[in-house]
């Protein structure tokens, strides 16, 4: 491990535990229903009435304060490990060190790939040869050809309507509109449909914006260094040479709508000038030469420590780095991040303002590769952070527009984003989605185990911010999408933001929603049902009954119930009581994770939110009939171990399984 000669003994984690260097500058049964989490008074005398914070942290969160730091977060460029960005590290390090949270940098070396600046990627169809400005990173390199075929967003029932047309997609060049799933999906749908390659342009329709915009992001369907799959980036020389099994295998490049211009004849519907044609005659080349170059990355932390229950702790995060400006995507959420640091040392300083829990306040770098900076400190302290960190806030994207309101999180924090919603003033409409693979929020929620969320104010009617990875990411742009109201919404982020960490380190009883689970589980149990007995009938499977997966799922409802009960008729008052069911809640976002899969091969291991073939979802779905028994009796203990960790005591057990 390579950390500086001044590096300090240390507390939380990556503080606490392990302190880094200091840089300067379906109905399936008939159980009863589980109750909502029960509300819980503040503690009285010195707790601060909630009321009163949420008070202190608005008079604290000003649109002229977010204003004076977005300008001062606003760079040209900032791409990972550059001049750049350690620059904005070392300005949020002093941002931490004024208001006295002691900060300290947590250091990786991390394979990141750029474009040779000798050997350009090349795009070769009859007389026209591309250069594209762009790229894909963790791209397969080399030179092939085949046929282009145009496949729509690339997204599985896309390339079914192809082959239900007897388009061959086997050694083709599969050309994608970007957008609807992330590139790293759109690359790994195409290989497993045996294409060669993946060419990925901004269709007209989805981007509004100039035909010549060059396109950048990865291919990695993972996060972190992909060349250290499941361990940290350290230091390279004390683990074997190993790869991460979400590392494309055929070449994939981003192509402006000119390109695509050219490329396109005639048959599908789409924005472009030309007309589209599903597959094709002519042959197409495409080289990509992209090289993998060692960068030191800087993580940034600050922490706020709690008076009752300091070891555990609420992350604020948020990527500071981009393929450009990245306004939307790093210089709100960098400002949001210090903004909060601020505004709560404040309230704890000079207002008498006692968080039972702490708060940590994390700059990551090499976002824009695949949450790179945030993934290596989670496999950094894999075997603590469950039992340290009680939610993962992501402040990434939280303003690319204004008037609409979206988020995704863990089935625990619903109530939390419900809740937190009514309290923050803003007139936007609010909507849920699924988390994605390339949610920054998403490896700490799938792959660690922690509850967690992001949240976007958006334009309405709006699914995405169309500059993401592009140099017109920049602040006129945004300005635009707000109605010139950037810093407004980022205090109002900020705010949001704020209420939910401050009500987790507030409450004495943890403000997660253990019986919310309740209704995700039934429907995917519910899935797995339906497809079994289709088989069933059909003659394709026999020997297998779901009935113990069912049972399983009545333990869990049952264990949701319990805790319930048990906070009601505990006395609150009393410390010990609180942490007991404090860690039994807290237990159960990382007990959903398979403890049968490999975190190298299958890093994404939660059971209903990850994937790979151990996840409910997977197991509704598969064709393969002669593996569908072990993951079932697997996935059927792994919940039934969840239930088991809910219920506490050994003797309490639920037997019934």
């Amino acid at each position: 491990m390579l950390v500086s000669s001044c590096c300090p003994a240390g507390y939380l984690l990556g503080y606490l535990i392990h302190r880094k260097t200091q840089v300067e500058p379906l109905a399936c049964g008939n159980e009863p229903k589980a109750d909502a989490h029960p509300e819980v008074a503040p503690l009285p005398g010195a707790q601060m009435d909630w009321g009163d914070v949420t008070q202190l942290l608005t008079e604290k969160l000003t649109t002229e304060a977010l204003s004076k730091t977005l300008s001062a977060c606003d760079l040209p460029r900032r791409s990972a490990g550059s001049v750049e960005d350690k620059f904005l590290a070392n300005h949020i390090f002093k941002e931490f060190q004024k208001v006295e949270m002691d900060p300290w940098t947590d250091i990786h070396y991390v394979q990141l790939q750029t474009p040779d600046s000798q050997r350009p990627n090349r795009v070769r169809f009859g007389a026209d040869v591309f250069e594209p400005t762009g790229y894909l990173a963790y791209s397969a390199t080399g030179q092939v050809q085949g046929k282009l075929v145009y496949g729509n967003y690339g997204r599985p029932q896309d390339l079914d309507v192809l082959q239900d047309k007897n388009v061959s997609l086997r050694d083709s060049v599969l050309l994608l509109r970007a957008g609807q799933i992330s590139f790293a999906e759109q690359v790994d749908n195409a290989a497993a449909k045996g294409a060669a390659a993946v060419l990925i342009y901004p269709d007209a329709q989805d981007y509004q914006y100039r035909a010549d915009t060059a396109l950048y992001g990865h291919v990695h369907l993972g996060s972190g260094d992909p060349y250290t799959p499941g361990f940290p980036s350290f230091n390279h020389t004390q683990f074997p040479p190993t790869k991460s099994s979400g590392l494309p295998k055929i070449p994939a490049q981003t192509i402006t709508a000119n390109m695509a211009t050219a490329l396109l004849r005639s048959g599908f519907k789409g924005g472009l000038s030309a007309t589209y044609r599903l597959g094709g005659g002519e042959n197409i080349s495409v080289e990509v030469n992209n090289v993998l170059v060692n960068k030191e990355i800087h993580n940034v932390f600050g922490v706020i420590k709690g008076f009752v229950d300091p070891d555990q702790y609420v992350v604020l995060g948020a990527q500071r780095d981009a393929w450009g400006s990245g306004y939307a995507k790093a210089t709100v959420g960098t400002s949001v991040l210090i903004e909060l640091a601020k505004a709560v040392s404040e309230m704890v300083e000079k207002d008498g303002f006692r968080p039972r829990r702490s708060v940590v306040f994390a700059s990551w770098s090499a976002g824009d590769y695949g949450s790179v900076g945030a993934t290596e400190w989670l496999e950094a302290y894999m075997s603590s952070i469950d039992k340290r960190v009680v939610t993962y806030i992501s402040l990434d994207g939280v303003v690319v527009g204004r008037g609409s309101f979206v988020a995704s999180a863990s089935p625990l924090l619903y109530g939390l984003l419900e809740n937190t919603m009514k309290g923050v003033k803003s007139s936007a409409g609010s909507d849920s989605l699924p988390m994605s693979i390339d949610d920054p929020a998403y490896p700490f929620l799938a792959m660690s185990g922690v509850p967690s969320v992001s949240f976007h104010f958006i334009s309405p009617n709006t699914e995405a911010y169309m500059y993401y990875g592009t140099d017109l990411d920049h602040k006129d742009h945004l300005d635009y999408q707000t109605n010139h109201r950037t810093s407004e919404m980022a205090a109002t982020a900020a705010q949001f933001a704020g209420q939910m960490a401050l009500r987790l380190v507030h409450d004495r009883l943890l403000r997660l929603d253990v019986s919310r689970y309740n209704g995700v589980l039934t429907k995917a149990v519910a899935q797995i049902y339906k497809r079994i007995n289709q088989l069933l009938k059909s003659g394709q499977l026999k020997g297998l009954n779901p009935t113990w997966l069912n049972r399983a799922r009545g333990a869990f409802q049952r264990a949701t119930i319990s805790i319930n009960n048990d906070i009601r008729n505990s006395n609150l008052d009393d410390k010990e009581a609180c942490r007991i069911l404090n860690g039994r809640i807290m237990s159960v976002e990382h007990a959903l994770l398979s403890p049968y899969v490999s975190p190298v091969e299958t890093p994404y291991r939660h059971l209903l939110l990850g994937r790979g073939p151990h996840t409910l979802a997977s197991i509704a779905e598969t064709t393969d009939m002669e593996q569908l028994h072990t993951p079932l009796a697997l996935a059927t203990w792994n919940l039934q171990g969840c239930a088991n960790g809910m219920v506490g005591n050994i003797w309490d057990l639920d037997e019934e399984i």
